[in-house]
C-alpha cells in the first residue's frame, strides 16, 4: 500500500492490489480528458490486466496501470500549478 502523507500537500493515494491501482488511473485519466491535457483515452479491461491505449490521431501508445497512473498523475498536478 502506498500512503502520501497529506502535511507535505499532497493527495493521499491508497493501492490494495493492481485493479485499485488500475482504477485511479482510469479516473485521473478520465480527469486528464476533462482538462483538455489528453485527447483520448481508451481503456482496455482483460480478466488478468488493464491497459491504456492513448492515441494522439497517427499513433497509438500503450501503458500498463503503473506507467497510465505515473503519467496521469502527473499532468494533473503541473496543470494545478
Amino acid at each position: 500500500m502506498l500512503t502520501v502523507d497529506r502535511n507535505q500537500k499532497c493527495h493521499e493515494y491508497r493501492f490494495h492490489d493492481i485493479m485499485t491501482l488500475a482504477e485511479e488511473a482510469e479516473k485521473l485519466g478520465k480527469r486528464a480528458m476533462q482538462l483538455g491535457l489528453i485527447p483520448s483515452l481508451t481503456v482496455h479491461v482483460f480478466p488478468d490486466c488493464w491497459q491504456f491505449s492513448l492515441d494522439n490521431g497517427q499513433e497509438s501508445e500503450l501503458l500498463t496501470p503503473q506507467e497510465a497512473y505515473l503519467r496521469f498523475r502527473k499532468l494533473v498536478e503541473r496543470s494545478k500549478q
